[in-house]
Parts: structure tokens; C-alpha cells; sequence
């Protein structure tokens, strides 16, 4: 008997974030990498096995193993020449190797590190990794219990004429976000929460140039009833606030 099939926007997905080494070892495989990438829609064995010019049988294997640790899940089984064809999808859109599979290698926040110039990219990968770590750790936590994450990412490209308008950018925009964290910390206030706050900058690389993209600002978007965040900065084309995982 065939179950119901999962609808379009249950069929989603994000991110995931891949710290077990054994999957991560998985997701090497050329080919397995392929399969889990044609199932970003639902499919078979058949299906894939033909999108990707392989044969039903080797497509089926990798099926399994990614269906074992959790990469695809079932949607729905049908009756097909007396048998049964197993309707498979991808359980994320993508997924992301954390930076914790480099076990000892990985690159670990150093305070003394934004004190010397010389090492204020490495200290930025470290924050980075950091984020990435946490944010994906905080996001499969909310997805088990249900519950909205409230994330917000701000995204801009700024083209700047000279290094001092850079530095003054940089200076201003450290004062403000200075004089927000004085106004807004609050270690007493019952029932409060401690959240990060990242801000990085760096050069755009040479190979997006052409891609040059000047930043508009949109009108401020109206209040939504939300408790984390006081307006709905999505309208904003520099702002993308995700909602995920507390």
C-alpha cells in the first residue's frame, strides 16, 4: 500500500551540518555525492539510476547507505510490476562539513589573535568556524524540539574609495555597535538570553568583480508580533534573517 506522498514545502529542507566522520567519509564518494544530489526532488533507484547514467543497481546501494545515516528518508512506496518502488528524497538541501572534523587542526578562537594585525584573517576563520559550529549545533536542537531559532544575518557589499574612508568606515561602525551593546546588555534582567554578535568584513574576491552590486536601502519594514526581533528586516535587500533553532 502506498503512503502519502509528503507535500512540496514539507519535502525541505536547509542546511545540515555533517560532524560525524563516518558520514562526512560518505559524502566523499563521488558518485554517492551525485545520487544525494539528484534527490534534492523526490525519486527511485530507477529514476536516478537514469538521470545520472548508472545503473539501478549501484544507484540502489548508495540509496541504502545514505538512507541508513539519515541523508534521505522515504516519501513513498508504490506498487510497481509487483514489486515495490521506494520514492526517496534528500532530508536537506545541503549539507556542511563542521569545522570540528578536523579534530585537533580545527581553528579555535584565540583572543590574543585580534590584537595583531598580522593575524586578523586567521582570527575571523576562527570566528567563522565558530559560528558555523554553534549556529548548525543550535539549529538541529530547535528542528528536535520544534521551536523557531531566531538568527539574523545582514549581507552587503560596500565599494570603498580609499583605505581611509575604510578605516572611517570601520571606526564608525565599531563606535555604534559599541553604543548599542552599552545600551541593550543586560546580565540581571530575568529571563534574558545571551546571543553572539559577529561583524566581519573582507575584501570581495577578484572573481566576483564582475559582479559588482551597489546595495540600495529599502523603506523599514512594519513591526511583526515576534519577541526576538522587533521588525522583519526580510523587505531590507541587504537583510536575511533566518529563523530557525533556539
Amino acid at each position: 500500500m502506498a503512503t502519502p506522498t509528503a507535500p512540496d514545502d514539507e519535502i525541505a529542507r536547509d542546511i545540515s551540518l555533517v560532524d560525524d566522520v563516518v558520514v562526512a567519509r560518505l559524502l566523499l564518494d563521488p558518485l554517492r555525492s551525485r545520487v544525494l544530489a539528484a534527490l534534492a526532488t523526490p525519486g527511485s533507484a530507477s529514476t536516478v539510476a537514469a538521470e545520472l547514467g548508472e545503473t539501478r543497481q549501484r544507484v540502489n546501494h548508495h540509496l541504502r547507505t545514505l538512507e541508513e545515516h539519515g541523508l534521505v528518508r522515504l516519501v513513498e512506496e508504490r506498487p510497481r510490476r509487483g514489486l515495490v518502488e521506494r520514492i526517496v528524497v534528500a532530508t536537506s538541501d545541503a549539507v556542511l562539513l563542521a569545522p570540528s572534523l578536523a579534530g585537533d587542526n580545527a581553528p579555535h578562537v584565540r583572543p590574543d589573535d585580534r590584537r595583531d594585525e598580522r593575524l586578523a584573517s586567521r582570527y575571523l576563520l576562527a570566528i567563522a568556524a565558530r559560528l558555523v559550529s554553534e549556529v548548525g549545533d543550535l539549529a538541529r536542537s530547535a528542528r528536535a524540539a520544534g521551536r523557531p531559532l531566531p538568527t539574523l544575518t545582514v549581507d552587503a557589499d560596500v565599494r570603498f574609495a580609499t583605505a581611509a574612508d575604510r578605516a572611517e568606515f570601520a571606526r564608525r561602525l565599531t563606535a555604534t555597535i559599541h553604543d548599542l551593546v552599552a545600551e541593550f546588555h543586560d546580565e540581571a534582567a530575568p529571563g534574558g538570553r545571551w546571543h553572539r554578535l559577529v561583524v566581519a568584513a573582507h575584501p570581495r574576491p577578484t572573481r566576483d568583480l564582475e559582479r559588482t552590486a551597489v546595495p540600495t536601502v529599502a523603506p523599514a519594514s512594519d513591526p511583526v508580533d515576534d519577541d526576538d526581533l522587533a521588525h522583519d528586516p526580510s523587505d531590507h535587500p541587504t537583510h536575511r534573517p533566518t529563523e530557525e533553532t533556539p
